[in-house]
């Protein structure tokens, strides 16, 4: 029996844990067993707990239950708690995902181990080393044996750092959630009658990265844009815990205007909202890619993005934190300047789970 332990933290990580677990189960439920560890990095039960249910993943064996702090003091909390899991369940693979500092904590705490690791979303790069999720995924993917990578530039950054072995393109993980899960949210949500919105007739906002918020003079020039937006066309805003502090701190959420600003918002929900926006701003990698799958327009609120590809298909807007810009790439989308016409399948086929499932089987012991 091949023994996983798969490491988890953050939302997104949980979308995409759900998706490989099921193709383990489906695949290999006879000779795989899968232990789930949340270090705990997102505490609010709307950012974690919530979806373990919604998306039918089973409860973690293992809740750290460590979050907050600085960096080092978060992921050195992380490295000792899994180490000791680790220890007790001597696992064939650790799984990890993404660029979190539960990511780097897994990666870590297996190499010391001896313990091969298997890295989901390999070879992303942003080549701005003043993100800490740059450094985590540089550090996991150094460690891994297995470098599942989600699109050609991501093997291509990994070539040019002289890492080949065990480096293979399987397709992105998110694709096959969101080919999985869209049918779903459209029956299931009530987001958009909940919140007052109309299919195409709303903004989506998303707004996180320490970059944006930790910055006084970024994060005042995004609340002044999107307050601007939400003169001609209705923003919603789920709002991380961290961000809604930040904003009160600064005396910047009097300044939001007619933006409706909302508690995070279960999975299927905002998969709604997200299908159904006219147009989303966001500093999210993640949410970046589901605009593409749902074919909707994206501003993206940073200097550099990992997912270039969709930057190249004009379908995805670099404005870093700068309100004029912002205003600009909204008017034209909003004057329909921008429409997906015969973008390619940048991400695989939506089997990235099972590819990801049949290869670690394929070089167990």
């Amino acid at each position: 029996m091949i023994r996983i332990v798969t490491v988890v933290g953050a939302r997104p990580q949980f979308i995409k844990a759900a998706a490989v677990a099921r193709a383990i189960h489906d695949e290999f439920a006879d000779r795989v067993t899968e232990v789930l560890v949340h270090t705990g990095q997102h505490y609010d039960e709307n950012m974690s707990k919530v979806f373990f249910e919604e998306l039918d993943i089973p409860h973690p064996k293992y809740n750290l239950e460590i979050s907050g702090g600085q960096h080092g003091t978060m992921t050195g909390r992380m490295l000792e708690a899994v180490e000791k899991v680790l220890l007790e369940e001597k696992p064939d693979w650790v799984l990890v995902y993404g660029d979190t500092n539960s990511t780097l904590a897994g990666a870590l705490a297996a190499a010391k181990l001896h313990i091969r690791v298997a890295h989901v979303e390999a070879g992303l790069r942003s080549f701005n080393m003043r993100m800490p999720e740059e450094i985590n995924r540089i550090v996991a993917d150094r460690l891994s044996t297995l470098l599942f990578c989600p699109t050609d530039t991501a093997v291509a950054n990994l070539a040019k750092e002289g890492v080949s072995a065990g480096v293979e393109n399987v397709g992105d993980v998110m694709f096959d959630v969101a080919l999985f899960y869209r049918e779903q949210a459209r029956k299931q949500s009530t987001a958009l009658a909940s919140l007052g919105l109309a299919e195409g007739a709303f903004a989506l906002a998303t707004c996180h990265r320490a970059e944006n918020t930790d910055d006084p003079n970024r994060l005042g020039e995004i609340v002044a844009a999107l307050a601007e937006i939400s003169a001609s066309l209705p923003v919603v805003l789920p709002i991380h815990p961290r961000t809604r502090k930040l904003l009160a701190d600064s005396g910047f959420d009097k300044n939001l205007g007619n933006v409706k600003v909302v508690d995070p918002v279960p999975f299927l929900d905002m998969v709604a909202l997200e299908q159904a926006a006219r147009v989303i701003l966001t500093d999210s990698g993640g949410v970046q890619k589901e605009a593409f799958f749902y074919r909707v327009p994206c501003i993206t609120m940073r200097d550099e993005t990992e997912w270039v590809e969709t930057v190249e298909a004009g379908v995805n807007f670099l404005v870093g934190a700068n309100r004029a810009k912002i205003i600009d790439v909204f008017a034209a989308i909003h004057g329909n300047q921008c429409e997906f016409r015969g973008q390619p399948n940048l991400y695989g086929d939506g089997h990235a789970a099972n590819a990801i499932a049949e290869r670690i089987v394929g070089v167990a012991p």
